[in-house]
């Protein structure tokens, strides 16, 4: 498995859920990760991205100040911690490796784990 997502479940609007997505050392250590989100009827979204050394970071104006991306390296994982969760915060999640064009673009995904914020 190349990148494997996990962490998604039901949870109250206002409270906090971390995503992790291992992801294959070999083959993405030295690249950039994201994470995308895709709500029902809508175009998938880019949430947060950060670069293969950690210093390159973005977020989606719907997210700063509320997500945090971070990754470690050590354990080839790379998290999202969602705080002050709103319920259109509701989509699958998606984590995503090695861009294309920055941060809008990746090469590699992995599959989805669905987050459902209860109003």
């Amino acid at each position: 498995v190349q990148l494997q997502a996990s962490g998604g479940g039901l949870v109250q609007a206002g409270g906090s859920l971390r995503l992790s997505c291992a992801y294959n050392r070999r083959s993405f250590s030295n690249f950039a990760l994201a994470w995308f989100r895709q709500a029902p009827g809508k175009d998938r979204e880019v949430v947060a991205a950060i670069g293969y050394s950690g210093k390159n970071i973005y977020y989606g104006d719907s997210v700063k100040g509320r997500f945090t991306i971070s990754r470690d390296s050590a354990n080839a994982t790379v998290y999202l911690q969602m705080n002050r969760l709103k319920p259109e915060d509701t989509a699958v999640y998606y984590c995503a490796a090695d861009s294309l064009r920055w941060p809008q673009e990746f090469r590699a995904w992995g599959k989805g784990t669905l987050v459902t914020v209860s109003s």
